[in-house]
Formats: C-alpha cells, structure tokens, sequence
C-alpha cells in the first residue's frame, strides 16, 4: 500500500518535468501547435505505463493478500479441527468423569455392604466363641461321666441290652433304606407310566379330533332351506332414508344390494360400521364370523360390549351395537354353521336381546333349521365372559372354563366363540374349549366356519 502511495505522489512530478523537457526541445524545431500536439500524446503515454505499472502492483498485492487469507484460512480451519477434537476430548473427560462418579458410588455401597457384613462376621463369631466354649464345657461334662462309667463298670444284663438295642437300630436302619429303594422304584415306574399316559392321550386327542372332523352334518336329518318369508321381489318399493339407514336390510331396500361393509345409524344410536350380507334377496346384518381361527375370541367384557376383529374378516360386532339395531323392531337370529367336510348347516331362531343392565339375556325360539338345534328355548341366557360372569352354575364358571364369551346357561357344550380347533392341533383335547356344535341328545361337531346375522321380521317399522 505505500508503494501504491509513492508511485502515485513521483507519477505527476515525473510527467511535469519530461513535458518541460520535450517542449523545450522541440520549441524551437515546430510551431506552437505542433508542439501542444506531441506533449499532450506524451502525457498519455506516461500516464498509461504508470497505470500498466499501477496494476501490476494491484496484481501483485492481490495475489499476496489470498495468500494471507489462505494461510489465514487454513489456521481456522486447524484451529476449529483442534477445538472439535478438544470437544471430543472434553465430551469423553466428562464420560468418564460420569463413570468414575457412578463407579465412585458403587464402591461407597459396596465399602458400607463390607462393613456391614464385617459387623455381622464378627457377630457371628462371637457367637462360634460363645458356642465353641458351651461345647467345650460340654465335652468336659461328658468326660467326667465317662470316667465316672469306666470306673463303674456296667453289669452283664446292662451290656447284653445295650447290644440288643444296637442290633435293633441296625436292622430299623437297614430296613428303612430298603423301604426308601422300593419308594424310589416306584417313583420311576410312575414317571414312567406318566409319560406314557401322556403319549396315549396325545394319540388319543388326535384320533378324537380325526373323528370329530369325520362328524359331518350328512349323517343327520336335514330340513329344506326355504327362503325366508319376509324377502320382498323386484318390484319391491325402494326407501329413501336421511343421513346413514338403520340396518342392512334398510340399505338393501334402499338400492345398495351388494355385500360389503357400510355405515349405519340406528334410531337413537350413533352411527357405526357393520358388514353387509347379501342372500335370498336381501341383505342382513352380520353380527360375528369366524373362517380360519387368525382371531382370538377368548376376550374381555369391554371388548365383547365394543366389539373386535376386521369387519372384512373374523370378527365380532359387540353387544352394545348389537342391541342398538334389535330395539329397533322384531329380529331373526341365524346362525350358519360349516364343518370340516365343508357340509353347511343353519338354524333360525326368534329371539329377544337385553339390554346392559341384564347382562345382555338372550331368548331364543327355534323357526327352522338344518341341524338339531343346540341352544336352550325359553330360557334367559346371560352373556358373560371371564371376566365378567354372572351365572355362575354351582360356583362353576364357564367363560373360564370354555374360553370365550358366550350366552351360557348350564355351561353347555355349544360355544361358538370358543377356541378354534383344527383336526390336527396338537396338545390335550378339552372340548369345553373348543368350537363345537353339540345338540343335547346328539354328537359334537368341530367347527370350521361359523356366521351369525340378524334381519328383521317386519319392514315396516323402516317405512
């Protein structure tokens, strides 16, 4: 920079002082004119060199101040390098600091726990001394009485009977560890006969569920499946409803006719989602499906009451909804049944359903049906759960003991939200916990599928 200042203070002297030069010599060689004309072109050129020779400095003094900068830069770059790995540093001091803290306390507990069990080591030899002398007094004690009995010596029946009582013990001892041998073989023999007992009942769980599978529905007697008395034709009049209908037969009426899951809205309920069942030209409200067991039916109370599963596959509509749709009118309950033969079977009942209050109570009254009929007529049947049991049959509790919630009665056999058994499950049959079908005077039947729907009886209550 004070090159730069120097050059530009010489630079004016410099030019002066050569055009005084050139004009003199030439003042006398050409006019005034000519003279003016050839100062002015020399000043040019000497201001145009100091420029060249300006920004050659400005080059040069550019070219030292990036290097500054880079040698400026690259210190930072070292210095934040340096402060990170000292950060690094400090993060691992502290770390350590931590452990050490943490490894400081522990050897605090574990130097009060030594002192502690110290304490009680001297205690508990206190006691050894104490003890070691009471028996050292002991011996002594023994000892006089030995000298005492050397010195009177006993008399022949005393050492007949001392050996007598000797011999006795003898044969007691050994005639206790033969008995203790037999007791031991028995207990092999048993753990032996335990496991083949289990081995059988295994084969024999198996063999049962094979026929419980060959159980099929043909062997009983069938009635006609006929269509249900309440379907209207096609020119049945189409309702109009506002905001979501009521069940899905109203849906069906009111043009949507295909099976599927949709919106409805009970009077005095809110609105929720059911599944669609479309047969026998009409469509009727499923209110629980189970196809392949992927659903544990063995649930609480609560969920029973809310309901669970995907509408799309096994599931269970709740209680609660349930309900909401039966108060809207009278119902039929049908049920359809599926064994592993892939025979299907229905049954059809009226019934009345309970409200929260009476534990949701069932009454059924058979109308039709395929199969014998499973489930109690004319008598209230209370939902009850594990969890919830309130009827309880001579302090027998069946949710408990059959798995599943379900309208029990005298905890009959039929529990179609049972445990879903496939005619290779291994483990210990216990039909109670099973999907079963078991009409009171006829035979089990395991399960592969079972559906059951509502519709109502009467549509005008729609209208």
């Amino acid at each position: 920079m004070k090159i730069i200042l120097i050059f530009l203070f010489i630079a004016p002297l410099a030019l002066s002082a050569r055009a005084e030069k050139d004009f003199s010599a030439l003042d006398s060689a050409a006019s005034p004119e000519t003279k003016s004309r050839f100062a002015m072109l020399d000043d040019v050129r000497i201001l145009a060199n100091g420029l060249l020779q300006l920004g050659h400095g400005l080059k040069d003094f550019v070219h030292k101040t990036k290097g500054q900068m880079n040698d400026i830069f690259q210190k930072l770059y070292i210095f934040d390098k340096s402060f990170y790995e000292l950060s690094l540093q400090t993060s691992e001091i502290k770390e350590e600091e931590e452990l050490l803290r943490q490894t400081t306390a522990r050897l605090q507990i574990n130097n009060e726990e030594i002192k502690n069990l110290s304490q009680e080591m001297n205690l508990k030899i206190e006691d050894l001394i104490q003890n070691k002398i009471q028996l050292q007094e002991k011996v002594w004690g023994l000892e006089d009485k030995v000298t005492k009995l050397a010195i009177t010596q006993p008399t022949v029946q005393e050492t007949n009977e001392i050996s007598s009582l000797k011999a006795f013990v003898e044969r007691q001892d050994n005639h206790i560890k033969q008995l203790l041998k037999i007791v031991e073989d028995q207990h092999a023999q048993l753990d032996k006969q335990h496991n083949q007992i289990m081995e059988l009942e295994d084969k024999l769980n198996h063999i049962e569920l094979q026929e419980l599978a060959e159980n099929s529905f043909t062997g009983e007697h069938t009635e006609p499946e006929a269509t249900p008395f309440f379907v209207h034709n096609s020119t049945a009049v189409t309702y109009k409803y506002e905001g979501a209908a009521p069940d899905c037969t109203a849906l069906y009426n009111s043009g949507i006719q295909t099976s599927g899951t949709y919106t409805i809205k009970p009077n005095g309920s809110e609105a929720f989602d059911v599944y669609c069942e479309t047969k026998f030209g009409t469509s009727w409200t499923v209110i629980q499906n189970r196809v392949d067991g992927s659903l544990d039916f063995n649930q609480t109370w609560d969920a029973y009451d809310k309901g669970f599963g995907d509408l799309n596959e096994e599931f269970w509509l709740g209680l609660n909804k349930t309900y909401s749709i039966t108060q809207q009118g009278d119902y039929i309950l049908r049920i359809e049944l599926q064994d592993w033969k892939d025979n299907k079977r229905y049954v059809e009942y009226a019934f009345d359903l309970g409200g929260p209050e009476t534990d949701y109570t069932l009454q059924l009254s058979r109308i039709s049906g395929s199969i014998p009929n499973a489930l109690p007529e004319q008598t209230e049947l209370r939902f009850s759960t594990a969890d919830h049991d309130m009827a309880v049959i001579n302090n027998f509790n069946c949710p408990e003991n059959y798995l599943g919630g379900w309208w029990h009665s005298e905890c009959e056999e039929t529990n179609l939200n049972g445990k879903y058994v496939a005619p290779r499950s291994k483990g210990r049959l216990d039909r109670r916990k099973g999907l079963y079908w078991k009409p009171k005077k006829g035979r089990y039947y395991l399960l592969k599928s079972t559906k059951i729907m509502i519709h109502p009886t009467d549509l005008k209550s729609f209208d």
